[in-house]
């Protein structure tokens, strides 16, 4: 079983920067592929990013692409989420998510493990 805590979420003027870190529990964290995905209201969750489990790889939905710079520190068993050049559509809620499976993947069923989410929003 995996616990997942995400923090670093808020309130950011349009243009601004935000970073997420999500914690992990598990001591065979490197194992995990990582992503985050986003649910803004009335919509469905979309991917956002994802990180192989060296975090030598890494794949952006194109809406982020330049903008968002997932990241992963092994030995802090955290993946991070650096969000620049924040526009008002990036507004939802963010759910970081672990898979023991392939990495990479932008389905929110292929992960196993997910946290409770963490507020972004971003006003115009």
């Amino acid at each position: 079983q995996v616990q997942l805590v995400e923090s670093g979420g808020g309130l950011v003027q349009a243009g601004g920067s935000l970073r997420l870190s999500c914690a992990a529990s598990a001591s065979t964290f490197s194992t995990y592929g990582m992503a985050w995905f986003r649910q803004a209201p009335g919509k469905e969750r979309e991917f956002v990013s994802a990180i192989s489990w060296s975090g030598g790889t890494t794949y952006y939905a194109d809406s982020v692409k330049g903008r968002f710079t997932i990241s992963r520190d092994n030995t802090k068993n955290t993946v991070y989420l650096q969000m620049n050049s924040l526009k008002p559509e990036d507004t939802a809620v963010y759910y970081c998510a672990a898979t023991r499976g392939t990495y990479g993947s932008r389905l929110g069923s292929n992960y196993d493990y997910w946290g409770q989410g963490t507020q972004v929003t971003v006003s115009s």
